[in-house]
């Protein structure tokens, strides 16, 4: 029977073969799913064109299709954020698929800026393991930047970067490299309509709205083929991505341009028509952070392939942990469902540390509106900041201790050096650091107002910190190595789990050895420590015991590594752009176009017009529109369902007329759609 490394030599090699194309995707299936068997194939690339390639004649392995097994599964991608390219690297060892970044301008966090070079080093690593770089370039232009954007896309793309993920439709009338274009999901993303619209104009992945649910991704999903991409974890933005005008109305800080002051941060008192403060000094635009660890395979079903995490500003910590966490939780899935579902990128990430994305910054958590609206909070108003788990709850007090009671779901228990946090009689976060912990007392570095009781959250996890402050993960590729005879010489094959394989020869005297070789051979050639590969399978086959020095092995070796090496990154593939569809597009596209839209510059303007839209206003951020209520907001978020007011409960609380006030008094009238369960925060009536 063939070793696992003959099966991918055979299918690798037969690069005379119609089906030569298809070689090292059919080899990841041999390695990956029919592990130490052999086959005879079907290879068809075309209606036209079908031939028999013999790898052994045990077993039949037959298939009639244009593509390997593999392509027929649905890949699922774990998307993970970077603030800069080391963070991305460490995002890929923790077993990330793919990778968002941002540029060195035009990315919706400008604080998140990566010079290109450091790019392509991070493209580099990504492709060993076959996974993607996304470049984050989803502001609106100015007409003034348009050459720029254009000069950096192709800098982008020869640094290897795999796809853009874009808001301005200004990038579609430009002469761009044929790099593959995301729909941001600042485009607002969360209808059949407009994914089919997007897909007609070319875009190759769909980033949805934070608030499409189960039902209307499912709907989505059935109405395009490219793939969706939707957020699974992380910071939830109160408004529909790209339709919150307010940090530009407030500070002049577009959220479109990457400058979001955070307005929806802010604390508000909530008044009537007649200026009564209903509830006072809250945040209550502030909502918890997403987490839809429990959702996963509900959204497979449904048609998510990439499953985002938000963070382009957190720190390495959190991007490890939080990564490592949904790796493993995805990984169970794919375990259970081979049959449908595949991994986008290969390799094993092995870990130092348990993740546990609850041990990482959070507000507290939700689904947010995956399920549709339900009863459960989403909402913050005590604050904006990290609260974390509960860990328990204070019991006897002492003048500089207190007795901690844990709850019984502590992930881990308390420690000196944990950020603790409780909401007070007022309804205001305090916070205060343990200096000391003795059996189940703690010693606060200063002692704070607490009662008999009270609620505590660890906001700072000491201990899961200081473990992710060291190396925490190696990322290897399972490969095969045979060592054989021919023609004199000898012959090295190697394949890993992506489908790369190379040969090398080397020319060496058959020289009988006086004693067995074979273990001390395998054991050479399993030193793969320094790269990024571990032996998977060692096969020797000589003619009778041979001498081969052990330097002349770990040479032969390392000669090997480095050509498979060399071949990952020349056999490496981009996805590329996709030719838009005009006819269709015209008919898609309405004939006007609010300030909504986003349209900042003339070749913007130039593609809707293009395709029949005859009326189009100016983007916010150029001219305040007309009218006496202009939305700065539109949330799924309800202040009135929130507060147990919702009039579809108690139509009693129809009449009432509700804003928000900020402590300059600017105030902010609130307008319910009720029909559609939307709240919009509206722009102050002069």
């Amino acid at each position: 029977m063939q070793t696992k490394t003959q099966i991918l030599a055979d299918a690798c090699a037969r690069k005379e073969t119609p089906c030569a194309h298809n070689a090292k995707a059919y080899a990841q299936v041999c390695f990956q799913r029919h592990k130490n068997a052999s086959y005879e194939r079907k290879c068809v690339t075309s209606p036209k064109i079908n031939r028999w390639v013999t790898l052994s004649p045990t077993i039949l392995f037959k298939e009639q299709l244009t593509m390997p097994t593999h392509n027929r599964l649905h890949k699922i991608e774990l998307l993970a954020p970077a603030r800069d390219a080391d963070t991305g690297i460490e995002a890929i060892k923790h077993g990330a698929d793919a990778v968002y970044i941002g540029g060195p301008n035009f990315g919706a966090r400008s604080a998140a800026g990566n010079s290109v070079d450091d790019i392509a080093r991070l493209c580099n690593f990504a492709h060993l393991y076959g996974a993607r770089i996304y470049v984050t370039l989803n502001t609106i232009l100015w007409d003034s930047e348009l050459k720029a954007a254009e000069d950096l896309v192709w800098q982008l793309y020869h640094a290897g970067v795999d796809a853009l993920i874009v808001q301005d439709t200004a990038l579609l009338q430009m002469k761009l490299p044929p790099i593959a274009l995301h729909a941001s999901t600042q485009m607002d993303n969360c209808t059949p309509e407009k994914a089919q619209w997007l897909e007609a104009a070319g875009y190759k992945q769909i980033v949805l709205a934070r608030e499409t649910s189960l039902e209307q991704t499912r709907r989505i999903a059935q109405a395009v083929r490219v793939p969706l991409e939707a957020f699974v974890h992380g910071a939830l933005c109160v408004s529909y991505s790209g339709r919150c005008y307010a940090s530009q109305y407030c500070f002049e800080r577009s959220a479109n341009r990457g400058c979001c002051a955070q307005f929806c941060r802010l604390a508000f008192d909530l008044v009537d028509d007649r200026g009564n403060v209903l509830i006072h000094d809250k945040h209550l635009l502030s909502l918890k952070d997403m987490n839809r660890t429990a959702d996963l395979e509900a959204m497979m079903d449904a048609g998510v392939r990439s499953f985002k995490i938000e963070g382009r500003l957190k720190d390495t910590n959190y991007v490890k942990n939080v990564t490592a966490w949904y790796r493993q939780q995805i990984d169970k899935i794919l375990a259970q469902r081979a049959d449908t579902y595949v991994r986008a990128s290969y390799g094993t990430s092995h870990l130092t540390f348990d993740p546990d994305a609850k041990r990482s910054f959070n507000r507290g958590f939700t689904n947010y509106f995956l399920y549709g609206r339900t009863d459960a909070p989403i909402h913050s108003f005590a604050t904006p900041k990290a609260i974390g788990p509960v860990v328990g709850k204070v019991g006897r007090i002492e003048r500089r201790s207190f007795v901690f009671e844990p709850d019984a779901n502590l992930a881990s228990p308390l420690t000196a050096g944990d950020g603790l946090c409780f909401v007070d009689a007022d309804g205001k976060l305090q916070g205060f650091r343990v200096n000391k912990v003795e059996g189940n007392m703690a010693f606060p570095a200063t002692m704070p107002p607490l009662k008999r009781g009270t609620r505590l959250h660890r906001n700072l996890d000491f201990a899961m910190d200081k473990a992710l402050s060291k190396e925490t993960a190696k990322r290897t590729l399972a490969a095969d190595i045979s060592l054989r005879e021919v023609e004199g010489d000898y012959a090295i094959d190697m394949a890993d789990e992506s489908g790369c394989h190379v040969t090398l020869r080397f020319d060496y005297p058959h020289d009988e050895a006086r004693s067995p070789q074979h273990d001390a051979m395998v054991r050479q050639l399993s030193k793969l420590g320094d790269t990024p590969f571990t032996a998977h399978h060692i096969s020797i086959q000589t003619n009778g015991e041979r001498f081969i020095p052990a330097s002349v092995l770990t040479e032969w070796r390392r000669a090997v590594c480095g050509k498979l090496l060399a071949d990952h990154q020349t056999s490496y593939e981009r996805d590329r752009a996709a030719r838009p569809d005009e006819a269709r597009l015209k008919q898609m596209l309405p004939h006007e176009l609010p300030f909504t839209a986003n349209v900042s510059n003339h070749l913007a303007e130039a593609f809707y017009k293009r395709h029949g839209v005859s009326n189009i206003e100016p983007a916010f951020e150029l001219e305040q529109p007309a009218g006496t209520e202009v939305p700065l907001m539109t949330c799924r978020h309800c202040i009135r369902h929130a507060l147990g007011w919702c009039v579809k409960k108690n139509p009693a609380h129809a009449a009432d007329k509700l804003a928000l006030r900020l402590p300059d008094g600017r105030t902010f009238p609130l307008k319910f759609d009720c029909k559609h369960c939307e709240m919009q925060v509206l722009r102050p009536r002069k």
